[in-house]
């Protein structure tokens, strides 16, 4: 099939939700076969349909998982999930710090604000190997059944987090201090984690 003149349109498959697998479809919607000639860029062209998530996890439960649709502003991340969720959450938790990446919305200084009545953990940039939750993202990614809604992606997100195992958590909470030595035996380069 040639492929000179077709505009290709990259397409989330709805069963991996943190955009891990795509199809490559035609804008007219038919599945471009055959092989895509090495030098061919494909970028993606279309709104895709997927949640984006929300959830901590403590040493023996879990928060609410949180589902959005939409973008994270530094705003709506305050109005939508420290205010209401992680606040309340963390007054439940004596003692507790709060662990979060560096993504925008975690630093935009109204979020920071906010979170200046809690203790937090500093993070280091392109760090996702101390954070305990990436590991919880990757372990429900690969559980994701296949689903053909958004709405179906919504309930099975909700589900496979309501039964994440409870050892599990424990175990990579139990595992932060040995993520922090080896960041810092490797000199803030990776790590096995």
């Amino acid at each position: 099939m040639s492929q000179s003149g077709k505009r290709l349109c990259l397409v989330m498959n709805l069963g991996w939700f943190w955009g891990q697998m795509i199809t490559v479809y035609g804008c007219g919607g038919a599945m471009v076969s055959g092989t895509i000639p090495s030098y061919t860029v494909l970028r993606h062209t279309a709104r895709t349909a997927g949640v984006m998530v929300w959830g901590a996890i403590p040493f023996d439960s879990r928060s609410t998982l949180i589902v959005m649709r939409g973008t994270l502003t530094g705003q709506r991340y305050v109005d939508d999930i420290l205010r209401p969720h992680v606040g309340p959450f963390l007054n439940g938790l004596p003692g507790a710090i709060f662990q979060q990446d560096n993504a925008r919305p975690h630093t935009a200084r109204v979020a920071e604000d906010f979170l200046r009545h809690f203790q937090t953990l500093p993070w280091p940039a392109r760090s996702p190997d101390l954070s305990p939750i990436e590991h919880v993202w990757d372990q429900l990614k690969r559980q994701m059944p296949s689903c053909h809604s958004v709405h179906d992606l919504d309930l099975a997100v909700q589900d496979l987090w309501a039964h994440l195992p409870k050892g599990n958590i424990r175990c990579l909470i139990n595992s932060m201090t040995d993520r922090v030595a080896a960041r810092i035996a490797a000199g803030g380069g990776p790590t096995r984690y």
